[in-house]
């Protein structure tokens, strides 16, 4: 898709390209948006300055944070908006018979060069009721903007929230891989999960296409099918290999590895540990090491993991050491993996101490098979030896939540704060214009985020500030910053002056995400009982709040 480039010509710098998926158009919303369009325009209330927030009143999962996603996404939507005649036609079409022309000639005209966009950098952590994304504009304009930023951050920011609990759970150490697309929700739900999942701490993909689009990190070997479609190592026909500095060739590889089975089986230190192995499956071991023999992982469970998958691995990982290779190690996609991979770790540090080959005992064991958060929690407290996870269905899919739950409110019109105002007090809104704060303490942790009216003086380090609960009139504390942090940055200035913020790359949105983890207190993001965290507002946007509530309510009479 083109870009029009419709923001301020000073600001805009390169032309930016559409969405990633073509299906993110100006009518990729919902048709009641298009209604109050007309009605504002009917009005003659559609040129009237918004402003509306987007952001979510709980976290997902049961946890007590969430990773912002998708502002990429939004930004070039807001680049690209503009509505073709084609699809004009389409929503005079669909809008009843007495909408009048002149609104159709209306929406010829619109594109968000008058929209102002305020938003958190993507990849930081975030809390209920703070904004994620300002938008300012014409109000029919931002209207039309709200079901469509809505789609592109809800799902983004669950999918990298649930990434990033799978990389808290694995810790630090582990490589985390990606192997959803198979089980996702179509092909958008597929190509987003491996984009968002990789910001969330993921490590890379099986995603071809993600892998194209976004540059993330391809992984991946063979299946059971490819195993199983052996049926003996007569198959082999091309059995010589060059060895890895090309100095000698090894005319029989075939012939190698079964020596080097033979010599496992009959080792003082294995003997007896297994017998006779599965000859198709060592073929397909052999087979795909003369592919690939600097790239050799195994699936090691076709037919037994222990009595045929690992030493057959091993026999071929042997043979190509010797022509100098290291193979990369064996993926296990069923039964007791906690067990397995601590059987296989024996047999690898066995191996290397017998036949005297450095780091085989390090071989990286992968594991596979339906893992989620839960599972990786249950593996770590029996132990085990996996170095490596390849999750799916339950990430991709957010399994454990169907949906994040953001919205998008009008909080001003015309300067006028607004406020929606609700028996419920989550789906109480904050009014007003608002700046947002990030107060961090001395250890280095950040304290509490704060909402200030856009004309209040901002926090500064080292002055105290009262932080107050929005609706709570008994929550409150005073807070001496050691560092503070502006959240709302310009990422789309439309027709003002300020300097838009450049979209950094997806590898150091990644990097910015980890970064935000290590700077949360650990029992903010621990898995079980997490601490909430603070979200306040200022005691001036606190009484403001309660004025404005007190002046929109309306009083009951009682007879």
């Amino acid at each position: 898709m083109e870009a029009k480039a419709n923001g301020a010509s000073k600001n805009v710098g390169r032309v930016m390209e559409g969405p990633t998926n073509p299906m993110v158009t100006p009518l990729l919303t919902d048709l009641y948006q298009f209604t109050m369009a007309y009605a504002y325009w009917k009005a003659g209330k559609h040129n009237e300055r918004a402003v509306f927030d987007l952001y979510f009143r709980k976290n997902p999962f049961g946890g007590e944070f969430t990773v912002f996603a998708g502002l990429e996404e939004c930004i070039k939507l807001i680049a690209n908006f503009k509505l073709t005649e084609e699809e004009i036609s389409f929503i005079c079409k669909s809008l009843p018979g007495s909408c009048e022309e002149g609104f159709f000639n209306y929406l010829r005209e619109i594109d968000c060069s008058d929209v102002e966009v305020y938003a958190i950098s993507e990849g930081t952590v975030v809390f209920p009721k703070v904004p994620l994304l300002r938008v300012e504009g014409p109000v029919a304009v931002v209207q039309l903007l709200e079901t469509p930023v809505l789609n592109l951050v809800n799902f983004a920011s669950l999918v990298a929230t649930n990434a990033s609990r799978h990389r808290l759970v694995a810790g630090k150490s582990k490589m985390l891989l990606e192997f959803g697309l198979r089980r996702a929700q179509g092909p958008d739900g597929a190509i987003g999960a491996s984009k968002y999942c990789y910001i969330g701490g993921f490590d890379a993909t099986s995603n071809v296409a993600a892998g194209r689009l976004f540059g993330i990190p391809l992984r991946g070997t063979h299946s059971h099918a490819f195993v199983s479609s052996f049926m003996s190592p007569d198959e082999i026909l091309e059995r010589s290999l060059c060895s890895s500095d090309g100095s000698s060739t090894c005319e029989d590889f075939v012939n190698l590895v079964q020596s080097w089975l033979s010599r496992i089986q009959w080792s003082k230190s294995l003997i007896g540990t297994f017998g006779e192995t599965n000859q198709s499956e060592l073929a397909a071991f052999m087979s795909y090491a003369l592919a690939f023999p600097s790239n050799f992982l195994a699936l090691v469970d076709t037919y037994d993991v222990m009595r045929s998958g690992v030493p057959n691995f091993c026999a071929v990982a042997l043979a190509l050491s010797d022509l100098g290779y290291k193979a990369v190690g064996i993926r296990l996609d069923s039964g007791d993996l906690a067990y397995l991979s601590s059987e296989a770790r024996k047999i690898f540090h066995t191996i290397e101490k017998e036949f005297g080959v450095p780091g085989f005992g390090k071989t990286s064991i992968t594991a596979s098979n339906d893992l989620n958060e839960e599972t990786l929690d249950a593996l770590n407290k029996q132990g085990h030896e996996m170095d490596c996870f390849g999750i799916g269905t339950y990430l991709v899919t957010c399994y454990a939540q169907a949906a994040l739950g953001c919205v998008f409110k009008l909080v001003e019109i015309n300067n006028q704060p607004r406020i929606k105002l609700s028996e419920d007090l989550s789906k109480v809104s904050i009014p007003c214009k608002k700046r947002c704060y990030r107060l961090y303490g001395k250890e280095g942790y950040s304290l509490v985020d704060i909402m200030i009216g856009e004309n209040e003086p901002c926090p500064k380090v080292g002055e105290r500030i009262l932080c107050r609960h929005p609706f709570n009139e008994s929550k409150r504390a005073y807070v001496v910053p050691q560092h503070v942090e502006e959240l709302l940055k310009c990422y789309w200035p439309g027709k003002s002056d300020k300097v838009r913020e450049e979209l950094p790359a997806l590898k150091d949105i990644r990097d910015h995400c980890i970064k935000q983890l290590e700077q949360m207190r650990p029992d903010h993001i621990r898995r079980l009982n997490p601490t909430p965290y603070k979200v306040s507002v200022s005691a001036k946007l606190y009484d403001f709040i309660h004025f404005l509530w007190l002046n929109e309510a309306p009083v009951g009479e009682l007879q």
